[in-house]
């Protein structure tokens, strides 16, 4: 008996048909498609001048904002957001922007899909990043913890103590109702 005369065994499309309804010829598709887009990423990270001046940017959209109020991790998130589609203004102060070039260090590194760039300074001796660049793009992660724009020293000599007492003097502090002494009394419990 010929099965090839059965009309159950018989194909109606092409071979190109086959391929793409294949669970192969769809992994071989995916493939090519991620390697078209980390091509185009590999070709668009931007370079070194172009993060620097944008990321200067962000930053000092990010001092303005929080010249007088402090955010949380909300506000610089949102920020962040918005600082990617707008520039800052003048109103920065020549003596803020210079404590931060003083005091921080921005490095790029260039990765082979994408190029990241980090601030260096004496809370951050290792980098925290402020900034990633992908496909052209310049997307900042700038947060305000991570600048240092001033020092103050911590003691006057090293054979004098801290400025700034962080122990509680222990001082009578006065009479509270609400507060009573606490004795062990064995095993009973009152």
């Amino acid at each position: 008996m010929d099965q090839t005369d059965n009309r159950n065994f018989r194909t109606t499309g092409s071979v190109k048909d086959s391929f793409t309804h294949s669970c192969l010829g769809r992994l071989v598709i995916l493939g090519g498609i991620l390697l078209v887009v980390l091509f185009l990423a590999h070709i668009s990270v931007p370079d070194q001048q172009t993060m620097t001046e944008e990321i200067e940017d962000d930053i000092r959209q990010c001092i303005i904002d929080h010249d007088s109020i402090p955010g949380d991790w909300i506000d610089d998130a949102v920020g962040n957001v918005s600082r990617a589609f707008t520039s800052a203004d003048s109103t920065l102060d020549e003596q803020t922007w210079a404590a931060f070039n003083k005091y921080n260090r921005l490095e790029y590194y260039k990765r082979a899909f994408y190029s990241s760039i980090h601030v260096h300074n004496n809370m951050n001796p290792q980098g925290h990043r402020v900034g990633i660049g992908i496909f052209g793009l310049v997307i900042p992660t700038v947060n305000y913890s991570d600048l240092l724009l001033h020092v103050e020293p911590m003691h006057k000599g090293y054979d004098r103590g801290l400025i700034q007492q962080t122990t509680v003097p222990d001082t009578y502090m006065g009479e509270s109702p609400h507060i009573k002494e606490y004795h062990y009394k064995g095993e009973e419990y009152n």
